[in-house]
């Protein structure tokens, strides 16, 4: 037993020593026949994190990696999925677009990265050790290019992807903004604006034809996630690069015309153009030329000449001090190493007067990620100090957001992104700002809010609502500076030619915020008692007197007559409908101003604007017109007494409450008025047409209609004189019923019973063209089906056999000049 001990334990370590080597052969053998090379699984450096490019150069590591960036082909071992329909969809757009800006794919990825750094650096508040230690608890973007491979790289150390997430977010399940941006685009959409919707990752599509996303989670493996871009993508464990111990890296393979992309000076452009302002570091791995000193050749130190008697003494001093320098010279070198491309200190910690209006664009444009040609229309950089310290910069947009009132009640979501102590909480705080100033973006950065606390806790912080009050008392500020700026808007003509010239910039840009966010001001008053004659001041409206110009309440006040208590105004579905109404008929001949309000929202926004400056709004379609006295008032009503009687009588079934003489009328015989706190003819129309709307419950907020009579009338006065003769004369009462239902239609009511009317109308037309009501309408004469179609095969029978005829006729013919 002895014997054999020694033999058989060389022979077993000789059978372990072999089995690597055919390991190796075997999975070297399965991988060409898929045309790749499967390397070894990666080593864990000891010393990795040392260097900046958080990358060792151990010769197998590099060796590594030259074999995965040179493929160009999914992996064959890795899991095949295909993209959502929708974000199919997306990329063919992108893919086939001739947009010629194709530089907005760096800034869509350097802004994704920033976001992964702040969730990142927002979960270490709480837990410190989810940051690591060395590199990966620096929190920065790495740019690294590869121009023999023509690649592109752009690393950051944020919260990075686990295998699910790479599937949910960059593939399958389409974000909310997806179908939003493929609508916008289909119909003429500025790709430039992509990263508004949320799917700026795929315009690396723009510039590459095959992208890699390797990336790491604290909570699960490192995941490789590779597209060609045609339809399919594959994800599989990253078993062939460097450990990234946390973070996402991006490799853009990229196309031939994307050549400009590899060049240093291309690239920092465009970061210093659109990342100027990220709130992270963004390093690019830069190559230049430094002078470097080296030993000098025998033969070159002896061609150089004697130096000056000055040096000639230093020397002797040197000789004397038994020193002899080498003689060197200085030659161009290449060297490598980071460099950081955004070193702006955070603008929002400067003082404004240190910031140029072309900074502020620019941090705007980085903040809301808009970058269209147009300047946000206003901005307010400010501090506040006292209990609560923060510091504070808001934008008013050029534009409004594509669905900012669609989900205006159902969005939570803030476009005020809030920091503490510089560092990035949440932009989903919609406590910091009400929801009718939602449109505004900027951001909120506080020293007095704590850092270590959830979301949900520091959403309920006291401090919150005195920042709330300050940024909205400032937010107002700044939206009546742009009225106040603007030469539409003053009446003060005697500018200098400075001020002039400045003007130019801003004339009509209240006009421009109005007509983009005139509905958030209305909203505001509605919702915002505090702040409603703040509000109020910021209206603006069109109305018989403003010559097709926006007009405020201030204007409108030092417009009205003397002795005019109220604010006339009127609502309807336009402008043109609204100026032939007969409700102004008399207000416009004695000089009266009347408001025009033609929004659906205006009908709720006059139920909580009761009064401006001691003058309250009267609504000139309802009870309560007042147009200073009448001497023959009283006169008339008692003229017309019988006959408001009778039509009141006559129009029993109509639900009318009562028949009176008015005093808005000018032209036309009658009109239709509601009581003072009822709906309006407009506001019972918006009503009806609500998806939800519950007819029983309408009929209580229904205002009582009252027929108001125009007393200097012909018809009103013939009508009145017909019922002294024969009340009682069904042609009368016809008449009058017809009258009462066109100016119902008139005043904008919809009609109860229009099959009714259309009758009326036709009957008049009878008598008016002498036609008998009773005469009958001429019968059409049944023809039936079988006899029509036993007709039309007869036809054609006869028709063919014509043709046939015909032909024969013709054969004939030729054969006769053929004999």
């Amino acid at each position: 037993m002895k014997k054999w001990t020694i033999p058989s334990t060389l022979l077993l370590l000789l059978l372990l020593s072999q089995l690597p080597d055919q390991g190796r052969k075997i999975h070297a053998n399965a991988e060409e026949s898929e045309s790749e090379e499967l390397v070894d699984p990666p080593k864990v450096e000891e010393k990795f994190g040392a260097i900046p490019s958080g990358l060792s150069t151990d010769s197998d590591v590099v060796k590594r990696e030259a074999e995965s960036i040179s493929r160009k082909s999914l992996r064959s071992s890795a899991e095949k999925f295909e993209f959502q329909a929708e974000v199919s969809r997306l990329m063919d757009i992108i893919i086939n677009s001739l947009y010629s800006n194709k530089d907005i794919f760096l800034r869509e990825l350097i802004s994704n990265a920033s976001d992964a750094l702040d969730k990142i650096r927002f979960l270490s508040l709480t837990d410190k050790e989810i940051l690591g230690e060395g590199d990966d608890a620096k929190l920065e973007i790495q740019i690294k290019l590869d121009k023999e491979n023509k690649i592109l790289s752009i690393r950051d150390r944020g919260i990075g992807m686990t295998k699910e997430d790479l599937i949910k977010n960059l593939g399958t399940i389409a974000k909310s903004g997806t179908s939003a941006f493929v609508e916008k685009m289909q119909t003429g959409g500025d790709l430039n604006l992509i990263g508004q919707f949320g799917v700026g990752f795929y315009s690396v599509y723009l510039v590459a034809d095959y992208v890699e996303v390797i990336s790491k989670h604290n909570d699960d493996k490192q995941y490789v996630w590779e597209s060609k871009a045609d339809g399919a993508f594959a994800i599989s464990e990253d078993v062939w690069n460097e450990p990234l111990g946390r973070g996402t890296e991006i490799r853009l393979h990229l196309r031939e015309e994307a050549g400009e992309y590899l060049e240093e000076k291309k690239l920092k452009e465009l970061v210093k153009r659109y990342s100027e302002f990220i709130n992270f570091p963004i390093y690019i791995w830069a190559t230049k030329e430094v002078d470097v000193e080296v030993p000098a050749d025998e033969d070159e130190s002896g061609e150089e000449e004697t130096t000056e008697s000055s040096s000639s003494e230093e020397e002797e001093v040197d000789e004397e001090e038994g020193e002899k320098k080498p003689k060197t010279k200085t030659i161009k070198e290449k060297t490598s190493e980071w460099e950081v491309l955004n070193d702006v200190k955070a603008i929002w910690l400067r003082s404004p007067k240190e910031v140029t209006d072309e900074e502020y664009t620019k941090f705007y444009r980085s903040l809301s990620k808009d970058f269209s040609e147009e300047k946000p229309l206003a901005w307010s950089h400010f501090s506040a100090e006292g209990d609560v310290e923060f510091k504070a910069v808001l934008y008013v947009p050029p534009k409004a957001p594509h669905d900012l009132y669609e989900s205006y009640y159902n969005s939570n979501k803030s476009n005020l992104k809030l920091y503490v102590r510089r560092v990035f909480i949440s932009d989903e705080f919609d406590e910091l700002l009400p929801k009718y100033l939602n449109f505004l973006k900027g951001l909120v950065d506080s020293d007095t809010l704590p850092l270590n606390v959830s979301r949900e806790m520091l959403q309920q912080h006291s401090s919150l609502k005195t920042i709330k009050k300050k940024l909205i008392r400032k937010a107002l500020d700044m939206i009546r500076r742009i009225a106040e700026e603007d030469p539409d808007e003053s009446n003060d003509k005697e500018k200098t030619d400075v001020e002039a010239s400045d003007k130019d910039e801003k004339k009509g840009q209240y006009t421009k915020f109005w007509n983009e966010f005139g509905k958030s001001i209305k909203l505001g008053i509605i919702e915002d008692a505090t702040n409603r004659n703040r509000l109020a001041k910021l209206l603006r409206f069109e109305s018989t007197k403003s010559d097709g110009k926006l007009a405020s309440l201030d204007q409108y006040i030092s417009r009205m007559k003397s002795g005019q208590k109220d604010i006339f105004y009127l609502t309807g579905t336009s402008k043109e409908q609204l100026e032939k109404s007969p409700f102004l008929e008399r207000l416009k001949r004695k000089n009266y101003e009347v408001i025009f309000f033609t929004d659906p929202v205006d009908e709720y926004l006059m139920q909580y604007l009761m009064e401006y400056e001691d003058k309250k709004f009267q609504n000139v379609s309802k009870e309560g017109v007042k147009l200073g006295k009448d001497t023959k008032e009283k006169e008339l009503k008692e003229s017309y007494k019988d006959l408001s009687k009778w039509w009141k009588d006559t129009l029993a079934t109509e639900n009318v409450d009562s028949v009176k003489v008015s005093n808005r009328l000018d032209q036309s015989p009658c009109v239709v008025v509601t009581s003072k706190y009822g709906w309006s003819a407009n506001m019972e129309r918006i009503m009806q047409s609500q998806t939800l709307s519950d007819a029983n419950k309408q009929a209580y907020m229904r205002g009582k209609r009252v027929l108001e009579i125009n007393p200097r009338h012909p018809i009103i006065k013939e009508l009145r004189e017909r019922i002294v003769k024969d009340p009682e004369d069904e042609t009368i009462k016809q008449t009058a019923r017809l009258m009462y239902q066109t100016a119902l239609m008139e005043s904008g009511f919809v009609l109860n019973d229009p099959k009714e009317f259309a009758s009326s109308i036709y009957n008049s037309v009878k008598a008016s063209l002498n036609v008998s009501p009773d005469a009958p309408v001429e019968e059409e004469e049944d023809i039936e089906e079988t006899e029509v179609e036993s007709d039309v095969k007869e036809a054609e029978t006869t028709h063919k056999g014509g043709d046939e005829a015909a032909d024969a006729e013709d054969e004939t013919e030729s054969l006769k000049d053929e004999l």
